[in-house]
């Protein structure tokens, strides 16, 4: 994809990424968005205290994206009632794409949202990266 902020002066707002999070779902192919099912996505800020707390995080800037929910591969109907969720972090994500540079934003919102769509769909961190990786 291609960044559509170069030269701009104010960073990506959480709606901006929100439209790139979108346009990642919308690239993925078919068959993996209906395996996703119902899911919902959601762009913040940054991590509230209650998930650093439970993920044993000092730094909220080491979260750039949280899969919340019981995976497709433990849920049963019983789990049905709470929707699963995507949570990016805004401020974390642009704070790794300025650090890098070697990748656009819409790259990298795209990296973080297909991984925690993995972890929906009941991958592991290492599996995940085995499938980045080839």
């Amino acid at each position: 994809m291609s960044d559509p902020w170069p030269g701009r002066a104010s960073a990506p707002s959480l709606e901006d990424i929100a439209r790139l999070a979108e346009a990642a779902f919308e690239s993925l192919p078919d068959l993996f968005r209906r395996a996703a099912g119902e899911i919902v996505f959601r762009v913040d800020d940054f991590p509230d205290e209650e998930i650093l707390d439970a993920l044993g995080l000092q730094d909220p800037f080491e979260l750039t994206g949280l899969y919340q929910g019981v995976d497709l591969s433990r849920r049963s109907i019983l789990d049905a009632a709470e929707p699963a969720r995507v949570f990016l972090f805004r401020r974390p994500l642009l704070d790794e794409w300025a650090e890098r540079g070697d990748v656009t934003l819409a790259d990298l919102v795209s990296h973080v949202l297909i991984h925690e769509i993995g972890h929906h769909l009941g991958l592991s961190d290492e599996q995940i990266h085995r499938i980045e990786t080839g």
